[in-house]
């Protein structure tokens, strides 16, 4: 059987990583991500490598979001519970639907593997206008895991009885009322950081017409 029938119908996938020490060179989560796609026959539509830094991180996904050809982004990195792990405080905000049940799904997975450290992650998913999104931890078993036993089923179209790719064609069709498919900075939320206000494009541009 090969990895294009194993996948059903190939999707285009961006994928992220988020570190302030990893390199292309040294970044084998990310490595790990992109083989387990493209070994089940999907498309690599990009890949970046960043800081953990709030604006660059939400930046990074917004302009995928925005691209009609990306259809799904992966994020390894940054979910953690310290000072610089801000990888969900900045992609939440972009949120238009949360799924909280691929955390569940994976600290609980995790558990058999690590025991109670899995509180520690902050691994999450979300639907963006049209694209959706999944943040997991930067560690290399962390990512395969997640791909393995979550992720990949859910990309692919003959996994019964449902699966996230049947859904992208209604997912693109159902935006709140008066909203396009577009992740319009004006309507998203636009925190300056973690712990401040939430804010959004059309608030500062308010505040200067007020002021």
């Amino acid at each position: 059987m090969t990895a294009m029938t194993r996948a059903g119908t190939p999707v285009d996938v961006a994928v992220l990583t988020v570190s302030d020490s990893r390199t292309p060179e040294t970044d084998r989560s990310g490595d790990t991500i992109v083989d387990r796609l493209t070994q089940a026959g999907h498309r690599l539509a990009d890949r970046k490598l960043c800081k953990d830094d709030f604006h660059t991180i939400r930046e990074t996904i917004a302009a995928w979001v925005a691209d009609s050809k990306i259809e799904f982004v992966i994020v390894t990195g940054g979910t953690g519970v310290t000072q610089r792990d801000v990888t969900p405080d900045a992609v939440r905000s972009l949120f238009t639907k949360p799924i909280p049940g691929f955390g569940e799904l994976f600290r609980w997975l995790s558990y058999a593997e690590i025991g109670t450290s899995t509180i520690q992650s902050r691994a999450d998913a979300g639907v963006c206008g049209d694209t959706i999104v999944f943040l997991l931890p930067g560690s290399t078993g962390a990512c395969l895991l997640g791909m393995e036993k979550i992720i990949l089923p859910q990309l692919d179209l003959n996994h019964q009885p449902c699966n996230l790719v049947e859904l992208l064609p209604r997912i693109k069709q159902e935006h709140p009322p008066g909203e396009g498919a577009e992740c319009s900075l004006d309507h998203v939320p636009l925190p300056a950081g973690p712990g401040e206000p939430v804010r959004s494009a059309k608030d500062a541009e308010y505040d200067q017409w007020a002021g």
